[in-house]
């Protein structure tokens, strides 16, 4: 992974990345069967048990069909035998990688969904630039209403500023200009 330029973290123990990981995190688990105390597939047990849903590929040098099978259809991305060409391990790495950030971007855009057809107008609007009096106007209600359109505008797409909400429609393709 190093030499691939790929950022990665080591843990001693099934335990150790419990007590350590950050749920809201992307990334790929690489995960071997035989480990101390906790087992690669009772791991994937407990992360699923825990909702955590990261992509996990299995590899271990004592795989077998049964256990192939039961880790598979729990939801490993796949299931590598030792020993194993480096630059294939990388690319699979670098596909569930590619695969997730694309997983996640569409989901992040998914939020666009949840607004209203007046939320769009006001987020487009305050993302052109006008103020909360202009908007107000423009649009033919109060400023106080503006300033409860625009709180739900950025909790719902999870801006925490206009920068992230300007990039968040930038991200997601949404066009700047009001509806008519």
């Amino acid at each position: 992974m190093e030499a691939a330029g790929l950022p990665y973290l080591l843990f001693e123990s099934a335990e150790h990345f419990l007590e350590v990981y950050n749920p809201g995190h992307p990334g790929c688990l690489l995960l071997d069967l035989n480990m101390p105390n906790m087992t690669g597939d009772e791991l994937q047990t407990e992360l699923i048990r825990l909702n955590i849903q990261l992509p996990i590929i299995f590899l271990t040098a004592f795989g077998d069909i049964p256990t192939t099978v039961r880790v598979i259809k729990a939801g490993a991305i796949d299931f590598l035998t030792k020993p194993i060409v480096s630059k294939q391990l990388v690319e699979r790495v670098e596909t569930v990688l590619q695969q997730q950030s694309l997983l996640l971007e569409q989901s992040k855009c998914n939020r666009i969904t949840t607004l209203t057809r007046r939320e769009l107008d006001v987020m487009r609007l305050v993302i052109a630039g006008h103020s909360n009096k202009q908007i107000a106007r423009q649009l033919g209600i109060s400023y106080r209403t503006v300033e409860i359109h625009r709180a739900r505008v950025m909790e719902k797409t999870g801006a925490s500023n206009l920068l992230d909400l300007v990039r968040f429609c930038s991200e997601c393709q949404i066009p700047c200009k009001p509806a008519q």
